[in-house]
């Protein structure tokens, strides 16, 4: 059985959110790009008419854009409203002082997801997941992962996270992964395993402290290189 949108919560980040959360440099922009479980996030939309290489893939990427949109429509008060009641979990800024802004920013950033997605599907967009993608060995420069593993380290096991992890190093030379924190805003169990699993194996780990956080504490990430 395929994925069920019922199931999905669309929640977007922006362009600008990326290049913090993955601390990409200028040159790290012209690189080929893979946005692995991008969701409705913008940094395809954004990145692509600055002359940018970025595939995204995501299983939501099976629905259309009115359906997507529908799916965000109903669940983007429930977010909102969850994030009220947890405000000691966040870090709020200036740029996002309160979960009003926060749904603004993020509203903001799938709208321009919706706009771009049915021009960029089945090229810039790619129907696909983790652990098995549809790309040939080394044909991106650079992964990014976003808000998946480690985040979602309750329904997806430390197996899951390594398989997906080999895969994403099968299809690019380096991978980043952000953040390091599971959804209750406590270190994923398995982040400490797969950095061991990972060396034991001859490959380049390294934690990141980048410029951004918004889950108190979540302003790491993990960089691997074969």
């Amino acid at each position: 059985m395929g994925l069920q949108l019922d199931r999905v919560v669309p929640w977007g980040r922006s362009f600008s959110e990326y290049r913090r959360m993955f601390a990409l440099t200028d040159e790290d922009l012209q690189r080929s790009i893979l946005d692995c479980a991008g969701g409705p996030a913008s940094f395809n939309a954004e990145l692509t008419p600055l002359g940018g290489r970025v595939v995204s893939c995501d299983p939501i990427y099976a629905f259309s854009a009115r359906e997507i949109r529908d799916r965000i429509d109903r669940t983007f008060p429930e977010i909102v409203e969850g994030v009220k009641g947890n405000l000691e979990k966040y870090v709020w800024t200036p740029e996002i002082p309160t979960p009003e802004a926060l749904g603004r920013v993020r509203m903001q950033a799938m709208e321009r997801f919706l706009q771009d997605f049915p021009a960029g599907l089945g090229d810039r967009y790619r129907v696909a997941e983790l652990p098995h993608l549809p790309f040939a060995g080394g044909e991106f420069d650079l992964a990014l992962c976003s808000h998946l593993l480690f985040t979602y380290s309750d329904l997806l096991s430390l197996e899951f996270h390594l398989e997906a992890i080999a895969e994403l190093l099968r299809v690019a030379r380096e991978v980043r992964i952000f953040p390091l924190l599971n959804l209750a805003g406590e270190r994923s169990p398995w982040c400490d395993r797969v950095l061991g699993t990972l060396k034991g194996m001859g490959n380049a780990t390294e934690i990141v402290t980048v410029d951004y956080e918004f889950q108190t504490g979540g302003d790491q990430n993990l960089v691997i290189k074969k």
